[in-house]
């Protein structure tokens, strides 16, 4: 069987092209990349079809209130964010700190004084377009370590686990869960988004703006395994282009041995999070994929 990280020549050759545009991009000043970002996913979700009804189905099933020209013109402005999202990994990538786009963090005081008390953090975030811009500038302002899931792409799973290694404490697998327990129990603070459906021991079908989903329960478990305190961390782009970095918690009383109704507890906060921000969720992931127990795909 081959192995799903592997890439061809000809694909290892399209990707390099595409990140030497990118690199390039990333040399316009930042005003003109955030332009850039409106003609081109605009285009692309005119032009390239592909997700284009994932995104459209996500936004049916998760925003029935709102009309169908609603809906379409909140899937333009999010293939927009997509555009601009990747563009700010480039900015992340190429680029020094100095040259981020500002931003401010609120909630930061509650975190330090978990550090200051010696106690570890699990950061509870979502898949937004803001994830890899969102985490570095946290870490330019507090030791961060992270999880990461390695891309179907080796050349950009290299360059993933190269930069995120750059700028966090320790980058851990996904896959390596005494990793995580090892640096819960050694005090850092771990960032990470749980909210993407892989079925795992660990999973549960659970309500996901009203439609059952699969869902990653393990955050309780990890809490209570390690001690870890739990904070919820959720960026917004703002429109005059700087970033919110929001901070909130601890959350009291988590974990509080009902894993399933903390994982509950969690999604509703993930949801008032994508409502202030809807666009900037990523709604081109399968949220609602079938599994035995669900209906069938709506996809």
């Amino acid at each position: 069987m081959s192995n799903p990280h592997e890439t061809g020549p000809a694909g290892r050759a399209f990707t390099r092209a595409g990140l030497a545009v990118l690199w390039l991009v990333s040399r316009l000043p930042w005003s003109w990349q955030r332009r850039l970002a409106v003609v081109a996913g605009w285009m692309a979700y005119r032009c390239l079809p592909l997700r284009r009804h994932v995104v459209r189905v996500n936004l049916r099933i998760c925003f029935p209130e709102l009309g169908e020209a609603e809906r379409e013109a909140l899937a333009i402005r999010h293939y927009q964010s997509l555009v601009l999202g990747a563009l700010e990994v480039a900015r992340c990538w190429w680029r020094g700190p100095a040259e981020l786009p500002p931003c401010r963090v609120e909630g930061l005081e509650a975190l330090e004084r978990l550090r200051a008390e010696g106690r570890p953090v699990l950061l509870v975030s979502g898949h937004f377009t803001t994830l890899e811009i969102a985490g570095r500038m946290l870490s330019l302002r507090t030791p961060l370590s992270c999880l990461y899931r390695d891309p179907n792409n080796a050349v950009l799973a290299g360059l993933l686990r190269r930069h995120r290694t750059a700028w966090t404490h320790r980058a851990i697998s996904m896959n390596d869960l005494m990793g995580l327990l090892r640096a819960l129990r050694q005090g850092d603070t771990v960032w990470y988004a749980p909210d993407q459906g892989k079925w795992t021991p660990q999973s549960r079908l659970l309500p996901f703006f009203g439609r059952d989903a699969i869902t990653n329960t393990a955050t309780a478990k990890l809490a209570q395994m390690s001690g870890a305190a739990v904070m919820t961390f959720f960026p917004v782009r703002l429109e005059d282009g700087s970033y919110a970095l929001k901070l909130d918690g601890p959350l009291e009383g988590f974990p509080s041995g009902d894993a399933e109704a903390d994982t509950r507890r969690l999604t509703g906060l993930l949801e008032d999070a994508v409502r202030a921000a809807p666009d900037q969720y990523l709604w081109v992931h399968r949220r609602f994929k079938g599994h035995r127990g669900l209906p069938v795909s709506p996809y």
